[in-house]
């Protein structure tokens, strides 16, 4: 039997990514991946074109949606799959996010502005083109603007965690996140944890986190070991992928070598139906 395989972590440009829902559906195509989830930042624009693109190349489409937040003084990502699009609590917590994406922003280029660097919250918004704004869209208007040799460089100088203008997201509540998620019929997944502290870990999965996103192009295979046992330890589902955005160094090269089974989908859509049934 055919083993098929998914990607459950891939970016568009309706957040971060540089590639439109179609090019990207394209290449996933390309690369025999069978089922995937466009998991933008805060928003789920690029879900209903995708849907009809999977049709077209026979592929699975599965709502996908990557929410930041701080949770103890680190910044944490948790991935959302399977979810009603109209729930109202979830787009309440989505226009919410949003608006603290933008006043975050508003911060990030005040310390900007401190260091000599002229740029305005319009150039960004301008940047990010109606979807939530993430910090890759300060880094392309500061690479625009001739203030860096490249985007990537201006994330790691001056955007990045600890880098010298860099600024914490709005907490909170993982349960809320949790509970929301869950009322809006998905699981939640914590990605890329793999650094993240074990304390941390711990408490997300007290909170009620879903699963665990064990394969990822910044795991090691003893991160990966360790994080399978975890989800085995306590119940908890598996998510993986390639967290493609198209413009990163080894994106090509890890679209098509980090996913999980259609079995794992399987047992995240078991466990939604048991759920139900409860």
């Amino acid at each position: 039997m055919v083993r098929r395989l998914a990607d459950l972590h891939l970016h568009t440009n309706a957040s971060d990514g540089i590639l439109s829902v179609s090019d990207l559906v394209k290449k996933v195509a390309g690369r025999g991946i069978k089922i995937f989830s466009i998991t933008d930042h805060d928003n789920f624009d690029a879900l209903d074109e995708a849907d009809k693109l999977a049709q077209e190349y026979n592929l699975t489409s599965i709502p996908g949606i990557e929410l930041g937040i701080s949770f103890e003084g680190k910044e944490v990502h948790i991935l959302a799959y399977f979810f009603d699009r109209t729930n109202e609590e979830l787009l309440s917590l989505l226009k919410y996010l949003k608006s603290e994406r933008e006043h975050r922003a508003i911060k990030i280029i005040q310390k900007l502005s401190a260091k000599g660097f002229k740029i305005g919250i319009e150039e960004v918004l301008i940047q990010a083109n109606g979807a939530p704004i993430v910090r890759p869209h300060i880094a392309q208007v500061l690479y625009k603007k001739g203030y860096v040799k490249n985007p990537n460089a201006a994330y790691h100088l001056y955007l990045a965690n600890h880098a010298s203008c860099y600024e914490p997201k709005i907490f909170i509540s993982p349960n809320i996140v949790f509970d929301t998620i869950s009322k809006s019929g998905g699981i939640s997944s914590i990605a890329h944890c793999g650094n993240l502290p074990d304390n941390l870990v711990m408490n997300m999965i007290e909170s009620g986190l879903d699963a665990i996103e064990i394969q990822h192009p910044s795991h090691s295979t003893e991160q990966v070991n360790f994080l399978r046992k975890l989800t085995e330890s306590y119940f908890l589902l598996v998510t993986g992928g390639s967290d493609y955005h198209g413009d990163r160094p080894a994106d090509e090269s890890n679209l098509g070598k980090y996913f999980v089974y259609e079995a794992e989908v399987d047992a995240i859509k078991q466990r939604l139906q048991k759920r139900k049934l409860a």
